[in-house]
């Protein structure tokens, strides 16, 4: 079990995986990192350059990068972070079971509800945690990665994670422990359906967020998800500025009002955007299904619908080759 003071193998060394375990390596933690062989190569040549809102600026050199093509055989992690998308949750698990000791503790530091479940019954040798990242990452050039919002790192209680929390403290990401995290989970699931509307968008974080009308899709998608919530008796907690059940009503309100009211929410500088905008530019698979498709898969669950979340998963499914300005976008979902 971990002890605060073993290795850290980031399992997905993209844009939350390269932060994350970036400001580790920085703290003074021993940090490996399994990823694509794109991002290696960049680490390898360029090393990892992490920057922040609040104008941090840490370069570790490429000398000091342990990097992976897969988990490496016979090292003993006392913590590994799970930051694949979710679609490859299963395989990179399965990996992690032929490579890691039993009982090696995961944290799931994923978008969505269900990963550390799926993960979980890939390898249910290991002890697997959910976990939630409540800031925004972005690769910015080879071998660097830029913190665009606010935000810190919660995953749900386990007596190995204790020992760990000075350390992510001291890596300027302090680690909140919950018994419960769905309900944060959801929480940030709810702002997280900005996500698919801001990739369509073509447009930074901040920019889009000032448009209103994308902040009525966003809104009416949320509307969808806390009725969804409600009748499967689930509380959302609050992850932004607001209580999530005022979001939809926040978001709806003119630019100059929804400014003043979320100031905090709009600390996102102009080099913030979202993952899946990478994703979706690269022609690479989006995690729309870990969003809108719980949405859709509560809602049924429940006896309820959620049509405007799964109108926005199918148009993800094939999504258009050009932005879409906000009228384009609610148009498309109202035909579908």
């Amino acid at each position: 079990m971990s002890t605060g003071t073993g290795p850290v193998l980031v399992m997905g060394a993209g844009a939350v995986g390269c932060v994350i375990g970036g400001v580790l390596q920085a703290a003074g933690a021993v940090v490996h990192l399994v990823g694509r062989a794109g991002v290696l190569q960049a680490l390898g040549e360029h090393g990892l350059t992490l920057t922040d809102l609040d104008g941090g600026h840490r370069l570790l050199p490429a000398g000091s990068l342990r990097l992976h093509a897969a988990p490496p055989p016979g090292l003993a992690p006392a913590l590994v972070l799970l930051c694949v998308k979710s679609g490859a949750t299963a395989e990179a698990a399965a990996q992690l079971a032929a490579a890691v000791p039993p009982g090696t503790l995961v944290v799931s530091m994923q978008n969505g509800i269900g990963n550390a479940a799926t993960a979980q019954a890939a390898a249910p040798g290991l002890t697997m945690r959910p976990g939630v990242v409540a800031f925004n990452a972005a690769a910015l050039a080879p071998g660097r990665y830029h913190r665009g919002t606010s935000g810190a790192l919660a995953a749900q209680d386990h007596p190995a994670l204790r020992s760990w929390q000075p350390v992510f403290a001291a890596a300027g990401l302090p680690l909140a422990l919950h018994a419960d995290l769905r309900p944060l989970q959801w929480g940030k699931l709810l702002m997280n359906l900005n996500n698919p509307v801001n990739a369509l968008s073509g447009l930074p974080l901040r920019a889009q967020l000032l448009d209103r009308g994308y902040r009525r899709i966003v809104a009416a998608l949320q509307d969808e998800a806390l009725a969804a919530l409600a009748a499967a008796g689930i509380r959302p907690a609050r992850v932004g500025p607001l209580p999530p059940r005022w979001q939809p009503a926040a978001l709806r309100l003119p630019t100059p009002l929804f400014e003043r009211l979320a100031a905090r929410a709009l600390r996102v500088d102009a080099q913030a955007r979202s993952s899946m905008a990478d994703d979706l530019a690269r022609g690479r698979p989006t995690e729309a299904d870990a969003l809108c498709g719980e949405v859709v898969r509560l809602a049924t669950a429940n006896g309820r619908s959620a049509p405007l979340n799964a109108r926005l998963l199918a148009l993800m499914a094939a999504p258009p080759r050009q932005p879409m300005s906000a009228a384009e976008l609610q148009a498309a979902l109202a035909s579908s």
